[in-house]
């Protein structure tokens, strides 16, 4: 009994439903099931009734998604196992990728030519460095800050 109450307690920290945690859930409604048929034989109220149909449809709801939960967990472990087989018949079918990509390029046309062309080089190329320290960029950022000192200026004025 003690070790059941101990695999509850760690069942609570386990996602999903584990089996302790649904036998617990099930033995409280039926518990409460059993509560609520007390009440309606000792008052007659058609209140327990009433409580006893909630309580069923939420024993019942409880139960139904454990099993959709189950299901679902399965059908993943289920897809994880195929794409491991598959990817472990895809690397012993080939010892390397590179192998692979050859096999899947002969396979495949390619369209166009396996050579290069080389351009020519039409008028002059200037590299960056060559300028020296007047570049057009620094005198047009020099000029960009005097526009804004002028500005500046007149709306103090």
């Amino acid at each position: 009994m003690a070790s059941f109450f101990e695999q509850l307690w760690e069942s609570i920290f386990t996602p999903g439903p584990t089996p302790t945690l649904l036998l617990a859930t099930n033995a409280t409604f039926a518990c409460l099931q059993v509560v609520l048929f007390v009440l309606l034989i000792a008052t007659s109220s058609i209140h327990f009734i009433i409580l006893s149909f909630l309580c069923g449809g939420l024993w019942w709801s409880i139960n139904w998604f454990a099993t959709e939960l189950k299901a679902a967990q399965l059908k993943e472990e289920q897809e994880k196992a195929l794409a491991e087989r598959e990817a472990r018949r895809a690397t012993d079918d080939s010892d390397t990728e590179v192998e692979a990509l050859t096999k899947i390029a002969k396979t495949k046309k390619v369209s166009g030519s396996h050579e290069v062309e080389v351009a020519e080089q039409i008028g002059e190329l200037k590299h960056r460095g060559e300028s020296g320290a007047g570049t057009k960029s620094g005198v047009s950022t020099e000029d960009e800050w005097e526009k804004v000192s002028e500005n500046e200026s007149e709306k103090t004025r």
